[in-house]
């Protein structure tokens, strides 16, 4: 079976090799790693194979949503285990970037391809005592390996949309097998407890945790983070700001579109747009310029600063385009891993991936806030955080721009009405939070048990 799909694997690649090319060539994507892809041959973990080695979880995210869920659950495992190493692997460029950044310390790896050798090489490095698969990437080869190195693979915030599970199910006289080696899965819901089970898994491995997402958010807007980003943008505590975050083709122009609306209503509101991937950045500057518009970009900012942070450069160069210059209306958030504090300045927070057919993107930072919550009607990827939104009248749907334009002047204007929707998000947050814990009690136990008196300086997570 490893051989058969090694040599998938192979004919796939040499397939897709052009398109692989000009996603590098022109789109700026997947241009490093391919090694640690191909080979698994990363750096060993300090200790691995000696007799005092420590036990290990090879934790593993997929892009940047499931890398920001990885500090607090390093972090709460750590608690309860001290002496286990975390070893970190992503999918994505961005993904990795923003784990390194937020994992200082930590070993953060490219995550092998499903290559039977690729896997094997990475086990032997790093000698995880178990897997934790954030959401959902399930792979056979990787399965099976790590059955045979006798580690135990679980699936951490475990989600299964519809369309995966019909998908899954198409192929399931191929796949049940995979499934059925998980050692625990921690779903979100019952409803993608009961899928995880339909395809495979033990009932008794499958349990309901809710979603990890709910846990370890900022609430305070004043914290130090938010604030030294509003000073950045040169941003007054009481203006007004419509943040539109996570955002695609072709929702920074449908935003661009209701800001020019809004504006009628509150002339002094400032609008922030983060696009969801770094290669996108130059595309929405030259958006936003065409619709005349200056913009102060977050980069630009840092890099006028020195490279310092904002906070540390005490208002030195936070224009510049220089003190007497007309204040831009429209920001960019153009970096990687500031997105879940730049939330904090929203008054008013759409939130992206849901006016294109993405599936969405995470509410409940914003959420958290107290920010007023605006979301397109395709939100697939997060229907149980939305379903609990929507049935406490926390958030609200638009459908375009005229819409989006309404939506937004009508809680820029009312305060009343937007503190009220605000506190009753932060209440949903307050009532589904736990599933951290849950989760790393059940990590635990798939370890080895504790040496007394080990004593292992770890790293810990930001």
């Amino acid at each position: 079976m490893p051989h058969l799909l090694n040599a998938a694997y192979l004919l796939t690649l040499v397939l897709a090799g052009p398109y692989l090319a000009w996603r590098r060539l022109v789109q700026g994507k997947d241009r490093t790693g391919w090694r640690e892809k191909l080979t698994g041959r990363v750096e060993p973990r300090a200790g691995a194979g000696s007799q005092d080695d420590s036990p290990c979880i090879w934790w593993h995210a997929v892009s940047v949503g499931e890398a920001l869920q990885l500090p607090n659950l390093i972090a709460a495992v750590q608690e309860r285990r001290p002496d286990v190493v975390p070893v970190v692997t992503v999918s994505t460029g961005t993904g990795l970037e923003v784990a390194r950044k937020k994992l200082p310390g930590i070993a953060v790896h490219q995550a092998p391809m499903d290559f039977s050798w690729a896997i094997n090489a990475f086990l032997r490095r790093t000698r995880p005592s178990a897997l934790a698969l954030v959401e959902l990437e399930l792979w056979p080869n990787l399965v099976r390996c790590c059955e045979a190195a006798g580690v135990p693979v679980a699936v951490v915030n475990g989600r299964l949309s519809a369309n995966s599970f019909r998908g899954y199910r198409r192929a399931r006289p191929l796949i049940r097998g995979t499934f059925a080696r998980l050692g625990w899965v921690g779903a979100q819901t019952r409803e993608y407890a009961d899928r995880f089970v339909a395809l495979g898994v033990d009932p008794q491995r499958a349990a309901v945790t809710g979603s990890v997402k709910f846990d370890g958010l900022r609430t305070d807007p004043r914290n130090e983070v938010t604030e030294a980003l509003r000073q950045a943008f040169g941003l007054e505590p009481t203006e007004p700001v419509l943040l539109a975050g996570s955002t695609g083709d072709p929702e920074e122009g449908i935003v661009l579109d209701a800001f020019e609306q809004i504006r009628r209503a509150v002339p002094d509101c400032r609008l922030l747009i983060a696009p969801r991937h770094a290669e996108r950045f130059e595309a929405v500057a030259t958006l936003i310029a065409s619709r005349g518009h200056q913009t102060r970009r977050l980069s630009q900012i840092r890099q006028a600063s020195g490279g310092r942070q904002p906070a540390e450069a005490k208002g030195e160069a936070s224009n510049p385009q220089g003190n007497d210059a007309p204040r831009s209306p429209v920001l960019l958030l153009d970096t990687l891993g500031d997105l879940s504090a730049a939330w904090g300045l929203a008054t008013v927070a759409f939130v992206g991936g849901s006016l294109n057919d993405r599936g969405g993107q995470n509410m409940l930072e914003p959420a958290t806030y107290g920010a007023a919550v605006l979301l397109g009607p395709n939100t697939r990827n997060f229907a149980d955080v939305v379903a609990k939104l929507t049935a406490n009248d926390a958030v609200v749907e638009v459908q375009d721009t005229a819409s989006l334009a309404a939506a937004s002047t009508r809680f820029l204007t009312n305060a009343a009405e937007r503190s009220a929707i605000g506190e009753r998000a932060q209440q949903v947050v307050r009532e589904n939070a736990g599933a951290t814990a849950a989760t790393a009690d059940a990590l635990v136990a798939l370890l080895p048990v504790a040496t007394i008196g080990t004593n292992v300086p770890l790293a810990r997570a930001a």
